[in-house]
C-alpha cells in the first residue's frame, strides 16, 4: 500500500515539476506585471516570486482535484486573487513598467492583454459587471499610451540616462 501511495506522489510531484517548468516563466512575468516591479536585474521582483510561489502551493495542494482543469488558468486565478486581496494592505510604487495604473486597472489591463482572459471571464473573477471591465481595460490602454508619449518627447536619453 505505501509503496502504491508513494508512487502515486512521485508522478503528482513530477506532473507538478513539468507544470511549473513549462509555465512558471510566463507566470512570474505575469505576477512581476501585476505586482509593478522592475524585471530586471533579476530578483528585482520579490513580491511577484512571493506571489507566484503562494500561488503555486495553492495549485499543487489542489493538483488532485483539478480533474481537467487547466492547472495554468487555475494558478493565474491565484495570483489574480491573491494579488487583490494583497493590494488593499498596500500600494507603494515601485518603479515597474505598469506602475501608472491603479492595482484594479494593472489587474485588468494584464488580464485582459497580457494573458488574453476574455472581459466576461475576467469580470466574473473579479466580481465586477462587464461595461466596468471593458472601461478599466480602455483607461489603462489610454494612460499607457500617454506614458508612453510623455516619454517619447523626452527625447533620446543621454549615457547618464538624462534627456539630452
Amino acid at each position: 500500500m505505501r509503496e502504491r501511495q508513494t508512487g502515486r506522489e512521485r508522478r503528482r510531484a513530477q506532473e507538478f515539476e513539468s507544470f511549473v517548468a513549462g509555465a512558471a516563466g510566463r507566470l512570474l512575468h505575469t505576477a512581476t506585471l501585476l505586482t509593478a516591479e522592475p524585471m530586471r536585474p533579476p530578483g528585482a521582483n520579490p513580491r511577484a516570486q512571493r506571489l507566484l510561489t503562494a500561488a503555486l502551493a495553492c495549485t499543487y495542494a489542489q493538483w488532485d482535484r483539478l480533474r481537467g482543469e487547466d492547472p495554468y488558468d487555475r494558478t493565474r486565478r491565484e495570483l489574480a486573487v491573491r494579488f487583490a486581496e494583497e493590494v488593499w494592505h498596500h500600494h507603494r510604487p515601485r518603479g515597474g513598467l505598469l506602475d501608472a495604473l491603479t492595482p484594479q486597472e494593472r489587474l485588468v489591463l494584464v488580464l485582459r492583454l497580457y494573458e488574453g482572459v476574455a472581459e466576461e471571464q475576467t469580470a466574473a473573477l473579479l466580481g465586477l459587471p462587464v461595461d466596468r471591465v471593458r472601461a478599466l481595460c480602455n483607461r489603462s490602454v489610454a494612460t499607457m499610451r500617454g506614458t508612453r508619449r510623455r516619454t517619447a518627447r523626452r527625447g533620446p536619453a543621454g549615457p547618464l540616462g538624462v534627456a539630452r
